[in-house]
């Protein structure tokens, strides 16, 4: 008997969980979200590629707003940019901010790869994020580690929007930036859970 398909997380879930699973509960469990700078940025960024298209360029193809997904491991969503050479497709993220190594988009673009090979039978050894205010792009090697990383973000984020869980709240710099400090009230729930973010990292192995 084959066992059951397992519901698809959305790609953008895992970024969100990786970053706070408080800010990641409050859009997927709760259904809230509004938009400050960061998030009106971001979806700038993405408004270029938000359009499906094909692009050829010699032997290669660029591919925008790609759907696409994995039945193994339940996941679900879009890439900016698929970048096909050779046969391979590449992922390319695209984020507002500057070249900085983040592990949440890392995480994010990791899944993008990991439905890719599922969907055209390949090994992708690498993606890259393109930084939209430094016009550079940053390669990611999709090594063990980051892999092993994601799909536990994926298994969490199922787990927690089934049992509809609500994690306490980071209370830390990146509240300053998030759209939903408003509804968080982060120093008000921090110790609202015996569950502690740090317990929360923790099941990501490695995480530090």
């Amino acid at each position: 008997m084959e066992e059951p398909a397992l519901e698809a997380v959305p790609l953008s879930a895992l970024q969100h969980y990786a970053y706070c699973p408080r800010q990641c509960a409050l859009i997927y469990v709760e259904q809230i979200f509004d938009e400050n700078s960061f998030t009106l940025k971001g979806r700038w960024a993405h408004s270029r590629v938000d359009e499906e298209r094909v692009v050829s360029s010699g032997d290669n193809q660029i591919l925008t707003a790609l759907p696409i997904w994995s039945d193994k491991h339940g996941l679900a969503g879009k890439c900016d940019v698929v970048e096909i050479r050779d046969g391979l497709p590449i992922p390319v993220e695209f984020k507002h901010g500057r070249r900085e190594a983040h592990v949440w988009d890392e995480i994010q673009l990791c899944s993008q790869a990991i439905c890719l090979e599922e969907m055209f039978q390949v090994e992708i050894p690498c993606g890259y994020i393109y930084h939209i205010s430094s016009r550079r792009r940053r390669e990611v090697q999709l090594n063990d580690e980051l892999r092993q990383r994601t799909l536990s973000t994926g298994a969490a984020v199922r787990r927690m929007i089934a049992q509809g869980e609500m994690p306490p709240a980071a209370n830390d710099q990146r509240c300053t930036q998030c759209s939903l400090y408003e509804r968080c009230m982060p120093e008000a729930t921090y110790h609202q859970s015996a569950l502690h973010w740090n317990e929360v990292l923790q099941e990501l192995e490695g995480w530090t």
